[in-house]
């Protein structure tokens, strides 16, 4: 299953003048979160171990991650089983045509976008990452509740 890809987000409203990477920003925003949360698939640990250190260390972007490590797509493959079951119920909770939406874009936009004109024109930073975290964190907790996985 694919949740996201970096290129369904260059056309449309993708403004002209920014990197194609900035499609992948709030792609690349949760998988540092799944990274820090050590919900990455067993694929990425194997193949990936020093890159996925850099992001754990902060010296390199999920996004920068996902762009070297992910050929821009964002797969069921790049995670664990209880990231994939946390992810379809938070990232992609519904399904419009081929892209899923969920409550992740709406917290990422409340969160971060509120001072921009489009979400692809928010900062790929550690400390919009920083900003985002507390509430992925709290969205995961209420999710293992709700399974009763606490």
């Amino acid at each position: 299953m694919t949740y996201d890809r970096a290129d369904w987000h260059y056309e449309g409203d993708f403004p002209s003048l920014l990197p194609k990477e900035n499609g992948g920003t709030h792609i690349g925003m949760f998988i540092t979160w799944i990274i820090q949360n050590d919900l990455i698939g067993e694929t990425h640990i194997e193949d990936s171990k020093k890159l996925l250190e850099k992001v754990k260390s902060k010296q390199m972007t999920g996004r920068e991650f996902f762009f070297a490590e992910c050929n821009e797509k964002f797969w069921d493959t790049d995670l664990t089983k209880e990231g994939n079951e946390f992810t379809q119920f938070y990232y992609a909770d519904e399904k419009k045509g081929d892209h899923a939406y969920g409550q992740y874009l709406v917290d990422y936009e409340n969160i971060l976008g509120i001072s921009h004109d489009s979400l692809y024109e928010i900062e790929d930073s550690w400390d919009n990452y920083d900003k985002l975290k507390p509430i992925l964190d709290d969205r995961f907790h209420e999710w293992r509740k709700l399974i009763n996985r606490v």
